[in-house]
């Protein structure tokens, strides 16, 4: 369920292990907001989401992958399987299932989000492109904790990085500490976030204005992670999902893979995640040896003797 990179990357390998698997698209996929990344494997010269998403889906489905849209809104145990209903009322029954249900970020408000983010000035993960900021005017906006926390790690990337408080408090003696150390500033609360095209400005409840090149809103963000819940999975603190070495979740036969799980958030892990998952799910299946049609089933006789 789910059609980002991982859940197209897991039916890309499913097809080619001759399985049958069903991709429920609900059109949400975290990576539609990328403008461009330059840090995807194998796209030395970039590429946008929606590109890379177009050409994930025409290499699933070249293969045979079926991709339906739809919004999967029950999983249940039927038996020794898995029946998943839509919000429509279609069913699925499957033996395995693999989660591809990603997150939803809690995006700032401010008018023009759309175009702020096409424009780079607003951007939603800084390991996948502070390097294409660097040396920007930065801003984290967030909770002030958070907001500390992030700038930090931007400090890597430009020597002018500032924390913008999205809602009233005081950092911890330990996050002051490391602002200080690390020369980050902390501004009040803001009142509002536009942007002009160029730059995104910050109106402060000191009704102080400030502009910046960049701007990352770490707002939080809601794992969909219900239906895994639902089967009883092990969720971490933030709601994502606990899985094995396999991509499995403490649901026998339940997979997870991509955002959902706990972990790193990326496009290399997504996809690194369904290949482990698909794999694990394809050698747990009945053998599907390729033989000729027309040959008939081996007999006793037909065996060596030992």
């Amino acid at each position: 369920m789910g059609a980002g990179p991982a859940g197209l990357t897991a039916a890309t390998y499913l097809a080619r292990f001759h399985r049958r698997a069903v991709v429920v698209d609900a059109g949400k996929s975290r990576a539609r907001w990328i403008p461009k990344s330059h840090n995807c494997p194998g796209f030395p010269f970039g590429v946008s989401g929606t590109e890379l998403l177009d050409k994930l889906r025409a290499q699933a489905t070249g293969y045979g992958a079926d991709i339906v849209e739809g919004c999967v809104a029950k999983l249940e145990r039927d038996g020794d399987a898995f029946l998943a209903t839509a919000a429509d009322g279609t069913r699925w029954r499957a033996t395995y299932v693999v989660l591809a249900t990603g997150i939803v970020d809690a995006m700032p408000s401010m008018p023009g989000l759309a175009d702020a983010i096409a424009r780079n000035v607003v951007r939603m993960c800084a390991v996948c492109d502070a390097y294409e900021a660097s040396d920007d005017r930065i801003a984290v906006y967030a909770p002030v904790d958070v907001a500390i926390s992030h700038a930090v790690f931007l400090r890597t990337f430009s020597r002018n990085v500032i924390a913008v408080r999205s809602e009233a408090g005081d950092p911890t003696a330990a996050n002051a500490a490391l602002a200080r150390e690390a020369r980050v500033s902390v501004l009040p609360v803001a009142k509002s976030l536009e942007h002009d095209g160029r730059c995104c400005v910050f109106k402060l409840e000191d009704d102080s204005v400030h502009r910046f090149d960049t701007v990352y809103p770490i707002l939080g963000c809601t794992p969909q992670s219900a239906l895994a819940a639902s089967l009883g999975a092990s969720l971490d603190d933030n709601g994502e999902i606990h899985v094995d070495d396999h991509c499995q979740t403490h649901v026998d036969g339940l997979y997870a893979i991509g955002d959902i799980v706990s972990g790193l958030n990326q496009i290399s892990v997504s996809v690194g995640h369904a290949a482990i998952a698909a794999t694990a799910v394809h050698n747990r299946l009945p053998r599907n040896f390729r033989e000729d049609p027309d040959a008939q089933p081996a007999t006793a006789a037909d065996l060596p003797s030992p």
